[in-house]
């Protein structure tokens, strides 16, 4: 008989040791786990053995054993990337040592900061500090101050808080600006020849009024075939930001502008997006084109890519192009309505073909000039929006589906596409069995035959009191967009090839896709093996701006709300949990939670999951996505980004007594006596 492996030694379970790759999560008490893909729980990681790791860094760590509770347990060997380098804090003289003290929610050492290192800072400021060196053989790690922070301007704070726990600098390195001012905007003769001149065509850009960067415009005219040409003209970002320079790892590092209530984050430096590369009226500028002849039926017959030269005529607002839209009239309205024309129908197309109708609404502050939020707007996709992102999604359709028929030695070019997997079969069940409930039913016999049903169902509930659920949950079935070199289409759009070539002011994943362009165009594509680590980065980067941007706006929600404490308003239940559910006020759009616990005196509510509902033991009485409510502000927390809502239980108290009264004839109980709060 084999004699078997000594696999355990005093009731532990030796595990073979291996380094793996993967994220470190430090929880406030000090204790680190880091998160690998492959492995089903974390690794077990001490402080005594975190190797200089911070939060959220990308390291390397050596499993080791298994300990008596079944915990993977290991140290950390190498620190592969950082996660956050900047953090704010304040600053402290003791003796002859300046220190630099971080306010982060997690563990972290001091920085020891050499006195020409403070950038004007004092003893006691809040300041911006940058981590510079630790090695491993020096118990303090070094820093300098990259920013001396205003103590009484709270918003500030806040907002340069959410940026750094995300990982984005709050500054271009010195390089980085020095290269950008060094670039030059002339016009040379060289690079006119290499361009097609688009400069005598009636051209112009359509953005929001307070835009301050315009990467994409429009051109247009009528050919002597009878077709027409609509020119996408996209600012020429990688004729000015070459591969390599510090110019392009600042961006890269970045790899997305982050967009808060208050400011705007960008991705290059202002020199960059706001002067060279943005397509002002009245100036030349070097831009990168889809140019699309097409019939009266926005049917596309041919279609040309490359680099040209192009001249604004008019800069307009989206306000402006929707007033001539709904009036006739206007600068250039010929023009304009047979964009608009054009547009709607590649639109009714693409949603015939199977792209996926969800609405969406976007909220925006109305702020002063201290930045403080006085009032709230509902930004909605009208007919002037959907013109520019209409053929927006068609110049990102051809320029991926150009590369996808590009190969070499056989194989695909490494393309950073963008990608939309079909929805999640694990959240589509339940969704489609609470879709039933309402009547609407879906065909699953194909991805195609799912997003019709999508559709139908949209079409259906407009206008009706369960649209607001239906939509929200439709939208959570969905898988997310992300970055790739596997192109496996978007699904969302109803394209088998879509990229991103639109927007290189603001994402770096377009500025990759113009030069792999370029070098297909020339004819010398290269085959860089390195993209999809790119990808990765591209959408790990994107994920972290939105979770800044959905950070940044509750704390603006909670500014805003504190001055109704005590107030009552309508709203909508946007969210179910087990401890609680959400409210959205009509309003104002912002939400806020009421706990559990607040509403147990009137009855024992149970989380039915698969009904997106609490429902009360005794009465029977529902809270689901889309019940209309009235609730009262009652605590703003803008340290925690958190409100506090109390349930208005008005009718709804004279109604779970009569259901208690109906429920036996022998039960006595009447529901609580309530107080309707004044506002």
């Amino acid at each position: 008989m084999k004699k078997k492996s000594k696999k355990k030694e005093n009731g532990k379970q030796n595990t073979s040791s291996s380094v793996k790759k993967g994220s470190l999560e430090i929880t406030r008490s000090g204790m680190g786990y880091v998160s690998v893909e492959d492995m089903p729980r974390d690794v077990l990681v001490k402080p005594q053995h975190f190797n200089t790791a911070l939060h959220g860094d990308l390291v390397e760590v050596e499993i080791l054993k298994q300990n008596n509770a079944g915990r993977i347990e290991g140290v950390i060997k190498k620190v592969l990337e950082r996660k956050q380098v900047d953090f704010i804090g304040l600053i402290r003289f003791q003796q002859n040592h300046i220190f630099f003290l971080p306010e982060t929610e997690r563990p972290m050492p001091d920085l020891y900061i050499q006195p020409n290192r403070l950038n004007g800072a004092k003893n006691g400021d809040k300041v911006v500090a940058r981590l510079t060196e630790w090695d491993v053989k020096k118990r303090i790690p070094e820093g300098e101050v990259v920013e001396v922070i205003a103590q009484d301007d709270l918003n500030d704070l806040a907002m340069k808080q959410i940026l750094l726990q995300s990982g984005f600098a709050l500054n271009f390195s010195d390089e980085a600006l020095e290269e950008a001012d060094r670039i030059v905007e002339t016009i040379t003769p060289e690079e006119e020849k290499k361009r097609k001149d688009f400069r005598d065509i009636l051209t112009f850009t359509i953005d929001p009024v307070d835009a301050r960067d315009f990467d994409d415009a429009l051109s247009i005219r009528k050919l002597d075939n009878g077709l027409y040409e609509i020119g996408v003209h996209i600012a020429d970002v990688s004729h000015f930001v070459e591969p390599g320079k510090t110019l392009d790892q600042d961006a890269y590092e970045r790899a997305t502008s982050v967009y808060l209530p208050d400011r705007v984050l960008p991705m290059l430096p202002e020199h960059i997006s706001n002067e060279l590369c943005s397509l002002r009226p009245k100036e030349d500028k070097y831009t990168f084109s889809a140019v699309f002849q097409m019939n009266s039926h926005a049917e596309v017959k041919n279609v040309w890519l490359g680099r040209t030269l192009i001249h604004s005529n008019h800069r307009f607002t989206y306000e402006e192009v929707q007033e001539i839209i709904e009036t006739g009239e206007g600068l250039f309205q010929d023009e304009v309505l047979l964009l608009n024309q054009l547009s709607q129908q590649l639109r009714k197309e693409r949603f015939r073909k199977g792209a996926i109708n969800f609405s969406s609404q976007e909220v925006r502050f109305i702020l002063d000039e201290k930045k403080k939020p006085v009032g709230i707007t509902i930004k909605e996709s009208k007919a002037s929006h959907q013109l520019i992102e209409e053929f927006m999604l068609l110049a990102n359709k051809h320029v991926a589906l150009y590369i996808g028929n590009i190969k070499i030695k056989d194989n695909p070019i490494p393309f950073p596409y963008r990608v939309h997997d079909t929805p999640d079969e694990a959240k589509l069940g339940p969704f489609i069995t609470f879709a039933r409930k309402y009547g609407h039913t879906f065909d699953i016999s194909s991805p195609e035959k799912i997003a019709s049903s999508f559709n139908q169902m949209l079409q259906d509930v407009n206008g009706k009191p369960e649209q607001h659920v239906l939509e929200t949950l439709g939208i959570r079935t969905m898988a997310k967009a992300v970055y790739t070199a596997e192109n496996i289409g978007h699904y969302g759009l109803g394209f088998a090839h879509y990229c991103h070539f639109t927007s290189p002011i603001r994402r770096y994943p377009d500025i990759l896709v113009h030069r792999i362009l370029q070098q297909c165009l020339d004819g010398n594509p290269v085959s860089d093996k390195k993209i999809e680590q790119k990808c990765r980065h591209c959408s790990e980067r994107e994920r972290a701006a939105m979770e800044s941007e959905r950070a940044a706006n509750k704390y603006k929600q909670v500014e805003y709300m504190s001055q109704f404490l005590g107030e009552e308003f309508d709203g909508v239940v946007s969210g179910v949990a087990s401890f609680g559910f959400w409210v959205e006020t009509i309003e104002h759009k912002c939400e806020g939670l009421v706990s559990l616990f607040a509403i147990s005196d009137f009855d024992d509510f149970r989380y039915v999951e698969e009904d997106y509902c609490l429902v009360g033991k005794r009465s029977g009485k529902s809270f689901r996505m889309g019940d209309k409510v009235t609730i009262k502000v009652v605590a703003a927390n803008l340290e925690k980004r958190q409100l506090d809502y109390e349930l208005i239980l008005g009718h709804w108290a004279s109604t779970e007594h009569k259901v208690l009264q109906q429920t036996n004839g022998k039960n006595k109980k009447t529901a609580p006596k309530t107080k309707r709060s004044k506002k």
